[in-house]
């Protein structure tokens, strides 16, 4: 047995955890039903159900809070994601041709951003992300919509690894949690195909200069965030990694356009984040929060 395969057997225990599964147990109880689907900024899947059916869509669907990409529609229950997913798409979408490639999605969430490259014709989808709950969201749409997507419980130093090798991955909202960002962008590297391509995006910081900054405790409340480069730096880091044509998409600041509390998310959102008094500083008084959005390609 491989070493991703035992890893793989050993996290599918995950989805007995007590509080993943009463939501495996409604995943199983939903009924069968054939669906039509669409993939616009919105996905969607809708059937003629009854009222009854769908309050049980409704209900199993609000039982699996947090959703924090999206948006979705559970026949017709909007399911108004923390994140509107589909600004990030429309950055990415045209990055890269995704007709007839091998591509991954390395921290997918619940899918969100695999089922909208469905249309662009990709020959293999497998999303990477050790999360049992988006998981479970991930399942409840496409056990109805079927597509031929693969999700992973693992992470992305599992990447490198993989039983197979990609001809583009995306990564998106990852690197910052990582305490080394070169061997993961170094790990992202080796499961890629040679001249395999990478689009990225990350959190950075204004500036010219060959640095990143390092939160003492928390960055907007978040814990686990460790560096912030500016773009320069980012570039480097990824040179390093062996990566090379590094060009930048574009620089966004996050808004509450994009990013906001609703009702389907217990607890905070970006409003929160921010100093009260000056919305261009976190509360605990760095700049708030800005996206690069790059692409690039594996050196030899």
């Amino acid at each position: 047995m491989s070493d991703i395969e035992a890893i793989r057997q050993e996290r599918e225990k995950w989805m007995e955890w007590k509080n993943i599964a009463p939501l495996r147990a409604l995943l199983n109880e939903l009924p069968e039903v054939e669906v039509t689907a669409s993939f616009g900024d919105i996905v969607t899947i809708d059937a003629s159900l009854t009222d009854e059916m769908r309050q049980k869509f409704y209900s199993a669907a609000w039982e699996m809070r947090p959703w924090r990409k999206g948006p979705f529609d559970l026949f017709g229950t909007f399911i108004d994601s923390e994140w509107r997913s589909n600004i990030k798409f429309d950055i990415i979408k045209d990055a890269v041709d995704l007709k007839g490639k091998v591509v991954a999605d390395i921290g997918c969430n619940n899918g969100y951003y695999m089922f909208r490259m469905l249309p662009y014709g990709p020959k293999e989808l497998v999303g990477f992300d050790p999360s049992p709950l988006c998981k479970t969201q991930f399942e409840l749409f496409n056990r109805y919509i079927k597509a031929p997507i693969s999700y992973e419980l693992l992470g992305v130093e599992h990447f490198g690894d993989y039983e197979k090798k990609f001809d583009v991955a995306f990564c998106l909202g990852v690197l910052y949690h990582r305490s080394d960002p070169v061997a993961m962008l170094k790990s992202i590297k080796k499961g890629l195909k040679k001249d395999g391509e990478l689009v990225l995006d990350t959190f950075m910081i204004d500036g010219d200069a060959d640095i990143a900054l390092t939160p003492k405790e928390r960055y907007a409340k978040i814990p686990n965030i460790y560096f912030v480069p500016t773009v320069s730096a980012l570039r480097n880091w990824c040179e390093r990694a062996g990566f090379t044509d590094f060009e930048v998409i574009t620089t966004t600041v996050t808004t509450d356009d994009e990013q906001r509390k609703t009702e389907w998310i217990p607890g905070e959102s970006l409003g929160s984040f921010l100093d009260p008094d000056d919305p261009t500083l976190t509360v605990e008084g760095y700049p708030a929060p800005k996206r690069v959005y790059a692409k690039m390609r594996r050196e030899g």
